[in-house]
């Protein structure tokens, strides 16, 4: 099966979509971009892959008359399962990892203590990881960073007290290893999980049959299909870093340009706010960029700012919408430049501020920057697409909605869930294009 990858790099996350050959999207993927965009590409377009897989599953499960919601529970139940394969292999890499840190003049005393200790804290991280899988488990990152990292430092800290260690010993050990393993994507194939996958949900006794499906076999049977990759456009903050040439490269520009233009056809402006730049782009009825303004070189009033902000008010960045949905009086902000954000911060709390209005003044100090932007592009002709990862903050959308219908009246407005895939989604379609055209891989690479 002929596949086309998109891959967006960006400041803070690092996107890819995978199409088949009419342009319907296979798979997503998404991972931190950290500094190693390498990794980040493969990261995220395995990731991609992974979920093409579970699209193939679904097509296949329907096709054979299944009952929708066993299937649902069904693939739910599959899902899981992969995911505690993936960490439990990822989980495995850091210990080992960490195991090879201790060694050197620091823990020349305590070496065994400490190797004692990680075994421990690793027995513990393994037996528990099943729960963090189950039904209806929350998790606040699907990063296995995130993840491993949190739960290590809980159960660390109460290994290091009860065998008379510095924590901060257990800290830096994992420190120095999780960079390393971050680097490194999980080496096992993908094939093989997914048979251990479907292994632990029938060992589960899990719904196995749908009606006249036999769900097992047409699981291992869709393994089988071959995935080509035929060709693969890079673009994003960090396309540069890519070791492509520049047949398989594309500005975000284009790439959002042309994603809007797939989720929404009549789109004729679209805003992309990102993590350190914030586009406004006109786009023509086929989706080919008319014109297009950038904010200047700082990263005021984008993902990064807000990033910022969270760090400053000790919050989560994805806590940051609702906290500011709850303002009825949102303060008006002088400045969206992070470098005076933390000092002006500071002082409205001081002088007893809300930190409902301040968030709310600091989403509609954004929105102002990016209506300022659109503007400079030619202004918002309906329709209005907005992308990027600020489109899933409720507070920036709510800012948007006043904002623009201010400014330009009623116009149509679309915000994708999906919206943060959307200059990976142009890539995609622009690499299909180009293989539909006559390029390979062979000829440009």
């Amino acid at each position: 099966m002929k596949t086309f990858v998109g891959i967006d790099l960006g400041s803070t996350t690092t996107k890819a979509v995978v199409l088949d050959e009419n342009s319907t999207v296979i798979g997503r993927g998404i991972t931190n971009s950290r500094s190693n965009y390498a990794t980040a590409a493969r990261v995220a377009s395995e990731e991609a892959r992974i979920d093409g897989r579970f699209t193939l599953f679904r097509r296949a499960l329907n096709a054979g008359g299944g009952n929708s919601g066993e299937l649902d529970e069904f693939l739910g139940a599959l899902e899981r399962a992969f995911r505690l394969e993936q960490f439990l292999e990822q989980l495995g890499d850091l210990e080992e990892t960490c195991r090879g840190q201790v060694k050197g003049e620091r823990f020349a005393k305590v070496e065994s203590g400490v190797r004692d200790a990680l075994v421990e804290v690793f027995n513990h991280l393994r037996e528990e990881a099943p729960s963090l899988y189950a039904p209806g488990a929350k998790r606040k990152s699907d990063f296995f960073r995130d993840i491993a990292g949190s739960r290590y430092h809980a159960h660390a800290e109460e290994v290091a007290r009860a065998a008379g260690l510095p924590y901060e010993l257990l800290l830096n050990v994992y420190d120095k290893s999780i960079i390393d393993v971050e680097n490194r994507p999980p080496a096992g194939g993908l094939s093989e999980k997914f048979r251990r996958a479907l292994d632990r949900v029938l060992a589960a006794d899990s719904v196995v049959k749908t009606g006249s499906t036999d769900v097992p076999k047409t699981i291992v049977e869709t393994l089988g299909i071959d995935l080509e990759e035929s060709y693969l456009v890079g673009t994003g903050y960090g396309r540069v870093t890519l070791p492509f040439s520049k047949e398989h490269i594309r500005s975000e520009i284009l790439c959002h340009g042309l994603g809007a233009h797939m989720m929404y056809p009549k789109t004729r402006t679209v805003l992309d706010i990102g993590g350190q730049d914030t586009k406004g782009i006109q786009v023509d009825a086929s989706g080919i960029v008319a014109n297009f303004q950038m904010n200047d070189r700082c990263a005021a009033g984008c993902g990064r700012y807000l990033g910022y902000i969270a760090d400053e008010m000790n919050m989560g960045l994805h806590e940051l919408g609702p906290m500011a949905m709850k303002s009825d009086k949102p303060a008006r902000i002088n400045s969206t430049c992070t470098v005076f954000a933390g000092a002006e911060l500071r002082d409205r709390l001081s002088l007893g501020e809300k930190r409902e209005d301040i968030l709310a003044g600091l989403h509609r100090a954004i929105i102002l920057r990016a209506i300022s932007i659109i503007s400079r592009s030619g202004g918002v002709t309906d329709e209005f697409t907005f992308t990027g990862g600020v489109a899933k903050n409720e507070a920036a959308v709510r800012e948007l909605r006043k904002l623009i219908k201010e400014n330009y009246g009623e116009v149509t407005i679309n915000i994708n869930p999906d919206s943060i895939y959307t200059g990976a989604l142009g890539a995609s379609e622009f690499a299909r294009r180009a293989y539909e055209s006559g390029a390979r891989p062979e000829a440009s690479a």
